[in-house]
């Protein structure tokens, strides 16, 4: 059974926090809000999270997994940026962005696509995760809660901890973050390329 997390939507509870970040350093997958919806998140190197994200999700090896950051400096090891992209991304972070950029050594392969050797990443604007990533001190590797033929993500921690109970080892409760997921960018061609209008405003990158 999942353990279940209630915490404070503005000020997190820092022992909650610091009991979560525990769990993920011993390899838990993790049910968590952002500034867009519910995210699973698990350890950078967790070979088993990707494999669980991916049955509950039923990806395949084409899904672009997030590398979700505390700061500009942390996405900046994992990702290759010139000028120009280093300040379309600063000026939109934190926020309900997903940017897929070419990824450095940092990144473990297993999370690279497999022709592009791309990953996503992304800042978020909510102050749970902010604490949370801050406490861990790397990100988290992460992939919206959208469930197989479902249009939406869960938006609520009750439901996710009843539906995913046997699936995921914690579940962090927040209060409702909304539906729609983050807006992805696409920088890795050089080209600004709009993947999916989500969350975050798109005009400034139109």
């Amino acid at each position: 059974m999942a353990k279940y997390f209630d915490v404070h939507p503005e000020n997190p509870q820092r022992r909650t926090i610091s009991t979560v970040a525990g769990l993920i350093r011993s390899d838990a997958l993790v049910a968590y809000p952002t500034d867009s919806c519910y995210a699973l998140g698990c350890r950078l190197g967790s070979r088993e999270g990707i494999n669980r994200i991916r049955s509950i999700r039923h990806l395949d090896d084409r899904h672009h997994f997030t590398l979700v950051c505390e700061n500009f400096a942390q996405l900046g090891q994992f990702v290759q940026i010139d000028n120009d992209v280093f300040r379309a991304i600063k000026a939109a972070t934190p926020g309900s962005y997903t940017f897929i950029l070419p990824a450095t050594k940092e990144v473990p392969r297993q999370l690279l696509h497999p022709k592009k050797k791309t990953v996503g990443v992304r800042i978020p604007d909510h102050a749970v995760v902010q604490a949370l990533l801050s406490e861990l001190g790397e990100p988290l590797l992460s992939s919206t809660l959208l469930l197989p033929d479902e249009e939406e993500p869960l938006t609520q921690g009750w439901e996710i901890k009843e539906r995913l109970d046997h699936e995921v080892d914690a579940v962090v409760d927040s209060g409702d973050c909304g539906t729609e997921p983050t807006t992805v960018i696409d920088f890795s061609d050089g080209e600004v390329t709009i993947v999916r209008k989500g969350a975050g405003d798109t005009t400034r990158f139109e």
